[in-house]
């Protein structure tokens, strides 16, 4: 089996070519990634030496480069992780994200009809389907959930998942869609809220939480993630999507004061910021499909895959620390220091 997975650099794609080639050493997994700022190739070390793996250095929109690739290696399966993903991007500079998580998509299913694919498995977000009312515990995202986006990032997702569903239909396309909750575990980039958190607080760095922190998110150890995608690809049904999550809400102050706590740092580094533009109340998923049809259900608790993230980010220090003392900084003084403290 041959598995070109796409921004297989970045937090989830890396975690997911960790997990294949452990559990399929006879798989051949190819990573295609273009390294943007949120890639980081140190992060795939462990594998490069791997002769079951290949890193490819190209973009997924640039069709000639794509083309090639899939000359080269003529995959079985596509699984495509390549995307914008952070929602504070996209509301700085919407156009870049259309032409990754849409073109991008695009490019990658052209080439699977042309040189031919068992699976093309898009992972999505379940921010596509907009937000929950805190006052209202009892909803929650299927799969029947309408799509209705907040930010050009959640457009951007949704805009490639009726395109992915799309194929199928118009050509026959053999594809399969996730749509996951909030991931965090080894290897997050440390613009998001977890790593963010843990390595501001290990520098006794103010804690900056949006509004009042009370927005509520399902969170996902990246590790059952992968489980989930790697049962999808195998057995799941084409043409369908399935929501991968569920029973790990948190609020983010909620997060944030856990963290505090594991690290022995005081809840006074906590600062409350002007809140994101359109900032979504509640994410909260029903992984009833995933779970009867392919016996998948979250197996990792969040205070039991919190302990393993902040342990992960102590003994690896020198990879967190190595990214945020370049490009990154720059981004992070923008986004955070000119915010009105609230």
């Amino acid at each position: 089996m041959n598995i070109i997975v796409t921004g297989g650099a970045g937090f989830i794609g890396s975690n997911f070519v960790f997990h294949m080639l452990n559990k399929y050493p006879d798989y051949r997994i190819v990573c295609l990634d273009c390294l943007t700022y949120a890639g980081n190739l140190s992060t795939l070390e462990p594998v490069m030496d791997n002769p079951n793996f290949r890193f490819v250095k190209e973009s997924i929109t640039d069709r000639e480069a794509v083309y090639k690739l899939f000359e080269e290696e003529h995959p079985d399966m596509v699984v495509n992780f390549a995307a914008e993903s952070h929602v504070d991007r996209s509301i700085e500079n919407p156009e870049v994200f259309l032409d990754t998580n849409i073109k991008g998509t695009a490019v990658l299913m052209d080439a699977c009809r042309k040189y031919g694919i068992k699976r093309y498995h898009q992972v999505s977000t379940d921010e596509v389907y907009g937000d929950l009312p805190l006052d209202r515990p009892d909803l929650f995202f299927t799969e029947e959930t309408p799509i209705h986006t907040s930010s050009p990032y959640s457009s951007s997702k949704a805009g490639a998942d009726l395109l992915v569903l799309a194929y199928h239909r118009t050509y026959g396309l053999p594809v399969t869609i996730s749509r996951c909750s909030n991931n965090y575990g080894p290897y997050h980039f440390p613009e998001k809220l977890i790593p963010l958190m843990i390595a501001n607080a290990l520098n006794d760095k103010p804690l900056p939480v949006y509004g009042e922190g009370l927005n509520v998110r399902d969170w996902l150890y990246v590790e059952d993630h992968c489980k989930a995608i790697d049962l999808i690809i195998h057995k799941g049904r084409v043409g369908e999507v399935y929501n991968v999550g569920g029973h790990n809400e948190k609020t983010n102050i909620e997060i944030v004061k856990i963290i505090c706590k594991e690290l022995g740092k005081p809840e006074s580094l906590i600062t409350h910021v002007e809140d994101r533009k359109g900032h979504d109340m509640r994410y909260a998923i029903d992984p009833t499909k995933i779970h009867n049809e392919l016996g998948w259900l979250p197996e990792t608790k969040f205070e039991d895959g919190i302990k393993k993230t902040i342990q992960w980010y102590l003994d690896n220090k020198e990879w967190w620390e190595t990214i945020i003392s370049g490009e990154y900084q720059n981004y992070y003084e923008k986004m955070y220091a000119n915010r009105e403290e609230i």
